[in-house]
């Protein structure tokens, strides 16, 4: 009777990528909680605020959304159902900016971009800077 001879074993090999995707998760977890140590988020932040506007330094054709929600369109009063009619009388294609005020809902300015007059009209949203020594 013959019998065979066993396999030799496999040498097991160590598995290292677990481990380092274990490392790479703890450095992320680190880096994220340091940093919110580091540079915590308080209720001390200030945002820019503009009581008034130097037009001739603003880009044009701009509107303007006051935070009472009164709309001026390159500095006139306009009603917001005569965007159309404002819009139309302006050489095209128009490129309309809009400044908003930053403590307006979003809503506000999505209910705006959503206005069907603007479907055509290729608007851009407008920042200003205001410098810590102002």
């Amino acid at each position: 009777m013959t019998r065979p001879l066993p396999r030799p074993k496999k040498a097991t090999q160590l598995d290292v990528s677990l481990a380092i995707v274990n490392i790479v998760l703890l450095l992320i977890f680190f880096f994220l909680a340091t940093g919110r140590l580091l540079n915590p988020v308080g209720p001390d932040l200030e945002l820019a605020e503009t009581s008034e506007l130097p037009l001739d330094q603003l880009p044009s054709p701009i509107l303007v959304v006051a935070s009472d929600g009164t709309w001026e369109l390159d500095g006139n009063a306009l009603a917001p159902d005569f965007l159309d009619i404002a819009l139309q009388s302006m050489p095209q294609p128009v490129v309309l900016h809009v400044l908003i005020n930053r403590a307006a809902p979003a809503n506000a300015l999505i209910g705006i971009l959503n206005r069907p007059e603007l479907v055509e009209t290729e608007v851009k949203l407008v920042t200003l800077h205001r410098r810590s020594g102002q």
